[in-house]
């Protein structure tokens, strides 16, 4: 049995680190303009969000742990704003690349989910992806999020499980389509909601007080690295 086991944890490992054709090319442009169809119009852009705020707060709550903070809970909401709680020191070098990993996770994200699909990595991609929702759900402490959670972890365990190579490519790229091009919009959205007065306490304002530099610095940050996130894999994401 212990024999027959580790052959087919090492067959799972294979198939899973494993690398698969890429898909046509008319695949990858389709589902580059499905990305576009979803991000750049304001009424599906409000549904689609949902999915940007899952990595935003995944982000936050990833950093804090890695940086050493007590991860508390996250919650998600039905206006796609979110929220992440971690207990630590209030200032210092974890929080600040904490509250730093919100605006920056989609498009890194996506900037990683690149470099695999480049590889030809597909499984790997969806594979990791599930797993990383399912331990974020375990997070979540609201029923909205729970919700949430559910169905976009389950999307991925269907196509993961179930769907053919050809349907697992095609949801692979829309998905890091997504995150790249989805990373972008969400810090334009926060500085024109600052200019008129609103979002007095976004992330771009809670590292200006723990770091002391301006509010607009961290903009750019946030625009550089999902511009350059966007630019770099959508170069892999197009080179067959």
């Amino acid at each position: 049995m212990d024999s027959t086991a580790t052959a087919s944890l090492a067959s799972l490992w294979d198939e899973v680190s494993g690398t698969q054709p890429d898909p046509d090319l008319w695949v990858v442009i389709a589902t580059l303009g499905a990305a576009l169809a979803v991000v750049i119009p304001h009424g599906l852009w409000r549904v689609s969000r949902n999915a940007i705020t899952i990595a935003h707060e995944g982000g936050h709550g990833l950093v804090a742990l890695l940086t050493g903070r007590t991860l508390t809970g996250i919650r998600l909401h039905s206006d796609t704003s979110g929220l992440t709680v971690s207990r630590g020191k209030p200032h210092g070098i974890g929080m600040i690349l904490t509250a730093a990993a919100g605006y920056t996770a989609p498009p890194l994200l996506g900037l990683g989910g690149a470099s695999l699909l480049g590889s030809g990595r597909i499984t790997l991609l969806l594979w990791v992806a599930t797993a990383l929702l399912l331990a974020m759900l375990v997070m979540i402490r609201n029923a909205y999020g729970a919700l949430t959670m559910l169905v976009t972890g389950g999307l991925f365990v269907l196509v993961s499980w179930l769907a053919g190579p050809q349907v697992q490519a095609a949801f692979a790229y829309a998905v890091v389509w997504f995150l790249l091009i989805g990373g972008v919009r969400p810090a334009f959205e926060l500085q024109a909601k600052r200019a008129r007065g609103g979002a007095g306490d976004s992330d771009a304002d809670q590292l200006s007080r723990l770091t002391h530099a301006p509010a607009g610095l961290w903009f750019f940050l946030f625009h550089a690295v999902s511009l350059c996130s966007l630019i770099g894999g959508g170069r892999w994401l197009l080179e067959m």
